[in-house]
């Protein structure tokens, strides 16, 4: 690949031509021939390390302004540039892709692996970005980040459209969309799953937050939007307002352009009545997963397939062969007593979890659970008071602490409590787990919560491995 490669011919102006290795924004990684992106974040400025970068022999520089350096590629937004220079650099592999992505607080994980088993099953060979790892149709990587940095996400774009993917479903977060992780994209479909309070230690306040969200579908055809939640009716409104994108309404309370009735819930799973407007069909869905937040989330999945060139009968269809997605309310042990792992981590999916599951528990509800360190401590609390809501007993743990005391974040969530709920806790996550299945009795249920998918805990800046479905599979033998 060669430098002039990515550039638009007003950005060769004064730059040399020559061999490049990757693109990067981590002066930790920039060799000799690296393109290197300057981005100003919160504690730190790349532009203040440009010329140690020219130094260590990048062939260019992307800044914002005017260093005095040479091999400078000057642009307005880096983080922008930074994007549209990694699509280039592996082909606009995009181009081929159709897109759909799923952005909102909670649901994201779930409406993603439904929407790629849809559509697998539909005939039509799906990719995948999202918290539950990188599925390039040949391979999966496990995911740090929800939506990957600028560089990695056009990297694996790249490898999906080689392995014959004809969609990819995505993860949007918020961060990454106020992050201009990929611009200038056009999306089948985008979909709205809700908004509660999180990652307010990035966007500042609900609205900046809420902000970020809706950026989504302003390049997108058509989008699906949960009407029940406040935040999704005020989308909706203002979507509409605007004109020029397809909306569908997805609605549990009342009839929209797609709703759900006559709706059965159960601890292993749910049945419902799908009624979609358009051809006005119903259709009778029954999937393996617990909760009425999972109707909106199949539900939703299947409307945002059916408004990306499958029909609503083939959609459903698949849906109905629907097994459940990793880590979410996911059984991992069913004898005397039960074990559910489930990646709720705020106090509205906390809430949605435990409640779906608490009306079928004939003995105790046991929950394990944690906070984020150096995220949002302002839900804490409310975590706190969520699960005392439920829980018969209350381990409290840690939950990825990172650098942040564990004992501290542990006192906040339990600041919070309310009621009469039992209330343990153990810095150590594995002695807390340990806690809890020694104290389950016939017919207790056990919910651990938090990690999900996850096989780490983030403690520093090393990711420690950490896999509760191993760790329940040796103490449940």
């Amino acid at each position: 690949m060669r430098l002039y490669d990515i550039l638009e011919e007003n950005q060769r102006n004064g730059i040399t031509d020559c061999e490049i290795g990757i693109i990067t924004d981590d002066t930790r990684k920039v060799r000799p021939g690296d393109v290197f992106v300057a981005i100003t974040g919160r504690n730190f400025d790349g532009h203040s390390a440009c010329a140690d970068m020219i130094a260590k022999g990048a062939a260019a520089i992307v800044a914002d302004h005017d260093l005095g350096l040479p091999q400078q590629i000057l642009t307005d937004d880096t983080r922008k540039t930074f994007s549209i220079l990694s699509s280039r650099y592996y082909g606009m592999p995009t181009k081929k892709l159709k897109l759909i992505a799923a952005t909102g607080t909670n649901g994201k994980t779930t409406s993603v692996n439904i929407i790629k088993h849809i559509l697998n099953e539909s005939g039509h060979k799906c990719g995948c970005i999202g918290t539950a790892g990188y599925d390039v149709c040949g391979k999966i990587y496990e995911a740090h980040l929800t939506t990957p940095y600028q560089f990695d996400l056009y990297g694996y774009f790249r490898e999906m459209v080689d392995n014959g993917a004809e969609y990819c479903v995505m993860e949007a977060s918020s961060q990454a969309l106020s992050q201009s992780r990929f611009v200038g994209e056009i999306f089948e479909c985008g979909i709205f799953t809700n908004l509660t309070q999180d990652h307010l230690d990035w966007h500042g306040t609900m609205e900046n937050y809420y902000q970020a969200k809706k950026s989504l579908f302003s390049c997108c055809k058509s989008a699906v939007i949960n009407v029940d939640d406040a935040y999704g009716k005020r989308l909706y409104d203002e979507l509409s307002a605007q004109g020029g994108i397809r909306l569908t309404a997805i609605s549990v309370k009342e009839m929209t352009d797609v709703s759900a009735c006559r709706i059965e819930l159960r601890s292993g799973g749910v049945s419902y009545t799908l009624a979609d407007k358009e051809s006005q069909k119903a259709f009778r869905v029954n999937i393996p997963m617990p909760g009425k937040f999972n109707v909106m989330n199949s539900m939703g999945a299947a409307a945002a397939c059916a408004a990306s060139g499958i029909s609503i009968e083939e959609a459903v269809t698949a849906l109905n062969t629907v097994k459940g997605v990793c880590g979410r309310a996911e059984v991992l042990y069913d004898k005397d007593y039960t074990v559910i792992c489930d990646y709720a981590h705020t106090e509205d999916g906390l809430e949605k979890t435990l409640s779906s599951i608490k009306p079928f528990v004939k003995g105790r509800l046991i929950v394990v659970f944690g906070a984020a360190g150096e995220r949002d401590a302002g839900k804490r609390p409310a975590m706190g008071r969520c699960v005392s809501g439920f829980a018969d007993i209350a381990v409290v743990t840690s939950d990825n602490p990172r650098y942040e005391d564990q004992q501290k974040i542990i006192d906040e969530v339990i600041s919070g409590f309310e009621g009469k709920c039992e209330i343990h806790s153990y810095t150590d996550r594995l002695e807390a787990i340990k806690f809890a299945v020694s104290a389950a009795e016939k017919d207790d249920v056990i919910v651990l919560c938090g990690k999900g998918h996850e096989e780490y805990q983030v403690i520093g800046s090393e990711y420690v491995h950490f896999s509760e479905h191993e760790i329940i599979k040796e103490l449940c033998k």
